[in-house]
């Protein structure tokens, strides 16, 4: 390819010198038509933009500068035009400074670079039977009414080819490229012409142009406005109808249009589209099975014993609690626990666990199935073969190929930017730098745990005694739920500021890495990120469901951390509720954060533009003028809409077990989420550059990775978070003889039974508390669930048999829960192929219409031709030994 490109494309490169004359833009005035898109002739089509700001009146620069400005810009489109194509330059209706260069892409160059570019194409019909699907009536409630936005119709394709133009399926050449292929070409020739040689150093390509300031924006065009019909009849007004039919609100329960969307933005845009719909479709079974696992909690709340205990004034009401910090806390009454022990029920029932199984499952089928889907549309694109024969090397990669090495496959020498040592040496940086950058978030970590433990002492000795209210709010707001909710939060403005500077870590790890395609880009610079952002989402949770009150000792012989901080403790009903309202905090501030930052600034940005724009005057304003005010995308294009989904996909598989009703919450995002995006792509941003894509890249590993974590961390969670195995070891074996004194298997005792007791006496003067017991109490119970012998036991503090029998309960539920279903995902996966039987049938035959039409016309055009050479060969034979007397 690099070979092919090099003949191509290089020998059109050049060095203008000062002297020689240069091709320069058409110029015309401004038409008056404000919907056209066509050059000023009315034939040739618009197929991007470029935009500057005229030197002359530039006074931010030196003189010097500007005229050097101003001849890489002359040059670059001088070869521009060298390179076939057609310039035309109109000055701004409401800025004379800026200028616009409209480019066109004659058929010539079109079929060219198509060529180059292995651009594929339509041969013919196609002529497979389609068999409807048995839910086809139900779904065409949802769909896009084909009398606006008609389907489109299913070619075989095959990579064009010029000397086999009559093979294509051409009705009209205007056409044959659609808007989004000649776009594609065209930013194709602008990403690789040259503006500059320096030191044998070629600068070329739009992007180094407008890092630079030589251009101020190169975009392709929309085809109308969103809010009403193109005036001009030779408008399709794409636009409009994917407003009207997709971004606008009241189409929240439609379809998407995905085959309309991928042929106006693109394959890229399409793909997400298509995953993204994919996945909220598959939310909504998730999310009811969730809700009906909610319900289940609420029903069964009043029969919850164990949180009854707790209420009762007999049982928990005389339970007096040790201190939770040292020397500054006091006792307490089990019973202020009551309200969170009733919401505890809720969320650690029975129902939880089936519902962590259901997901475990239901991930399986969401990836299985979303690989068929993604095959579907890798055929019905033409990007099934993409990455082989179609992605071209990206510009940067080129400009640094400098080294000489022999291709083991070809025998043949080519270019590369850097030697075998020198891939070593960047390898063994990048991935130190991000070890670091990984160790400093988990620092961060540390430093929030410090913060939980510090401020803790701080609110148990001040709290109680500012607050006036009545007893109702002391119920509520307790040392560790400000300590909670402030550490929550403080946790996601760390997150919020970190993650700004991750991204340009990241993106300037990956640039000096100079991947070699751009898909090799984003899945490098993807990879990264998401580790980045996995560490940094994930950890505060990570640190609360399996490590917050497992490792903290008793009341006479307490852990501490850094050797001064005692470390916490979790509610007598365990750390899940806390885990709940970390993903609340964390989940909830995300999206209103990234509404904000992804709707509200360019919304905000378009309208100072828009009245700015409307105040300087009344004129008719062109179309490349509307879209230039538009805000661009971006370099990273939908990484972050990708990222935002998947950190959220990661919340919803990874932590469900402590929430069920987090698919729903996810399926009521993503249902909005479709729509901002699909609204902020249609009416605030400028047309992007289609581009190909394969499938969803980097991203599919990483679903999958989480898969796979997360019947790990489920299986924990309702391990060691949650209170579900203590409470069924209880019931089965410590209830009844000969360890418990009940006749029949039972949950009454054993709120009494799990919280260890300890004598007052026993206390360290390093953590005594100062102030005075309940009465004469001598005794007080554990806050935390931690199954130790009594005082006056020969093995006093000591863990009991129960505590044995529940450690190895737990061990056994994971183990068994983990190899279920493990195994179940095993089948399903094999079960379910990953391309459908009617996709291969379409490329089985799309094969066979392109070996026929193309190579085999080929081979008999040759077969034709060497009989003729054949034919003259044996004549001149024939004569040459034939006797002379004849």
């Amino acid at each position: 390819l690099v070979l092919e490109l090099n003949q191509v494309i290089i020998p059109t490169y050049g060095t203008v010198p000062e002297q020689q004359n240069l091709h320069t833009p058409e110029w015309v005035d401004f038409d008056d038509k404000p919907d056209s898109l066509f050059f000023k002739d009315g034939q040739r089509r618009i197929d991007f933009v470029l935009v500057y700001e005229d030197e002359s009146k530039k006074m931010t620069h030196k003189r010097s500068h500007r005229k050097k400005q101003k001849r890489k810009r002359q040059v670059y489109e001088s070869n521009l035009i060298n390179n076939g194509l057609q310039l035309e330059a109109t000055r701004s209706v409401l800025d004379e400074k800026l200028i616009f260069v409209k480019v066109h892409a004659p058929w010539e160059v079109l079929c060219t670079y198509a060529e180059v570019m292995h651009i594929k194409m339509p041969l013919q019909h196609n002529d497979l039977k389609n068999r409807d699907s048995a839910f086809n009536w139900f779904s065409r409630l949802f769909r896009v009414d084909e009398n606006i936005i008609k389907p489109e119709q299913e070619f075989f394709t095959a990579p064009f080819q010029k000397e086999h133009l009559s093979n294509f399926y051409i009705q009209d050449k205007d056409t044959f490229f659609n808007p989004a292929t000649r776009s594609r070409i065209v930013h194709f020739i602008l990403s690789r012409v040259e503006y500059a040689t320096k030191n044998n150093v070629k600068k070329f390509g739009i992007n180094k142009l407008l890092d630079t300031g030589i251009y101020k924006a190169a975009f392709p065009l929309h085809d109308s406005s969103f809010r009403h019909p193109s005036t001009d009849p030779n408008c399709p007004s794409e636009r409009y109808l994917l407003y009207r039919e997709w971004a606008h609100p009241k189409n929240i329960f439609k379809l998407q249009p995905l085959d309309f969307i991928r042929k106006y933005y693109g394959e890229k845009i399409g793909i997400y589209f298509a995953w993204l719909g994919f996945y909220t479709n598959m939310l909504t079974v998730a999310a009811v099975v969730g809700v009906g696992c909610f319900l289940y909690g609420c029903l069964t709340k009043d029969r919850c014993t164990w949180s009854q205990e707790v209420c009762d004034p007999s049982i928990g009401g005389n339970i007096i609690m040790c201190p939770q910090c040292d020397k500054v806390c006091t006792y307490w009454n089990l019973t202020i626990t009551c309200e969170s022990s009733k919401k505890l029920c809720i969320f650690d029932s029975f129902g939880t666990l089936v519902f962590a199984v259901f997901m475990g499952i239901w991930v399986t089928f969401f990836l299985e199935f979303w690989k068929r889907r993604q095959a579907e549309l890798e055929y019905e694109w033409d990007t099934v073969e993409y990455l082989e024969q179609e992605e071209q090397v990206r510009p940067e990669y080129e400009a640094r190929c400098t080294h000489t090495v022999m291709n083991e496959i070809t025998q043949q020498e080519e270019h590369v930017p850097y030697t075998a040592w020198g891939k070593c040496v960047r390898m063994t940086f990048c991935t130190s730098a991000i070890f670091f950058w990984i160790l400093l978030i988990i620092a961060s970590v540390v430093g929030i745990i410090v913060y939980r433990l510090s401020v803790f002492l701080v609110f148990s000795a001040t709290l109680s005694q500012h607050i006036s209210g009545t007893e109702a709010i002391r119920k509520y707001l307790t040392p560790q739920t400000a300590t909670s909710v402030t550490a929550s939060l403080i946790s996601f403005v760390v997150i919020m500021i970190l993650n700004i500077v991750y991204e340009k870590v990241a993106i300037l790890i990956t640039d000096f890495e100079l991947p070699r395609t751009q898909t090799d880009y984003e899945n490098s610079l993807t990879t990264k990120m998401f580790l980045f952002q996995f560490v940094n989402y994930y950890s505060s949770c990570f640190y609360i469901a399996f490590f917050k009150g497992k490792f903290v000792g008793h009341p006479g012989s307490p852990v501490y951390w850094l050797g001064k901080y005692r470390n916490e403790e979790c509610d007598p009903g365990g750390c899940l509720l806390e885990l709940t309202t970390q993903l609340a905090i964390i989940v909830g501030g995300k999206a209103i954060w990234n509404n904000i930052q992804e709707v509200l600034l360019p919304l905000v940005k378009n309208l100072i533009g828009r009245y700015s724009a409307a105040a300087r005057s009344e004129k008719f304003v062109p179309r490349w003028e509307h879209d230039y005010h538009l805000q661009p995308i971006g370099k990273l294009g939908l990484f972050y809409e990708y990222l935002e989904m998947v950190i959220q996909f990661g919340f919803v598989t990874l932590f469900v077990a402590s929430f069920p009703l987090a698919p729903l919450l996810a399926l009521i995002n993503n249902m909005l989420e479709i729509r901002l995006d699909a609204w902020k792509l249609t009416t605030q941003f400028r047309r992007v550059v289609p581009q190909k894509a394969q499938d969803i890249g980097a991203w599919q590993p990483i679903l999958q990775g989480i898969a796979i974590l997360a019947v790990v961390t489920n299986a924990m969670i309702i391990a060691f978070t949650s209170d579900m195995i203590p409470r069924l070891v209880y019931y089965w074996s410590f209830s009844v003889p000969p360890y418990g004194s009940h006749s029949g298997h039972t949950m009454k005792g054993y709120i009494n039974s799990t919280l260890s007791v300890f004598n007052i006496s026993d206390f360290k003067n390093a953590s005594k508390p100062f102030s005075a017991r309940f009465g004469n109490q001598t005794t007080c119970r554990q806050v935390y669930r931690d199954l130790r012998y009594p005082p006056g036991h020969q093995h006093q503090y000591e863990h009991n048999i129960y505590y044995w029998h529940v450690i190895a309960a737990k061990l056994a539920f994971i183990i068994v829960v983990e190899h279920v279903i493990y195994f179940v995902k095993f089948i399903i996966s094999y079960v379910i192929p990953d391309v459908s039987q009617k996709t291969k049938s379409k490329v089985k035959r799309e094969k066979y219409l392109t070996q026929k039409l193309l190579h085999e016309n080929d081979l008999k055009g040759v077969k034709k031709t060497m009989g003729k050479i054949a034919d003259k060969i044996i004549k001149g034979a024939d004569s040459t030994f034939r006797p002379e007397d004849e």
